[in-house]
């Protein structure tokens, strides 16, 4: 699998402070290597048809799509992003 950055994703992780970079570079280093691994905690986001969220931090969540042999990274934030994911 690859990663795919949109813009929106882009725009929301250079927002993040240093540290929290770091640990969503760490997570999606896991979600390449194991999308099951269970501090990542992936699921299908409720009334979505094939978006999923991922965790970075109990307060931090990166939302993201599969599609053939990538994962489309949307949107990278506070649990707030699940309104608009």
């Amino acid at each position: 699998m690859k990663l795919e950055f949109t813009k929106s994703f882009v725009r929301d992780y250079r927002k993040l402070p240093q540290h929290l970079q770091e640990q969503t570079d760490r997570k999606l280093t896991l979600l390449l290597a194991n999308q099951k691994h269970p501090s990542l905690r992936v699921h299908k986001i409720k009334k979505t048809t094939d978006i999923f969220e991922g965790s970075v931090t109990m307060n931090y969540r990166f939302t993201f799509q599969i599609e053939a042999d990538r994962y489309i990274l949307r949107r990278i934030g506070t649990h707030d992003i699940i309104k608009t994911p």
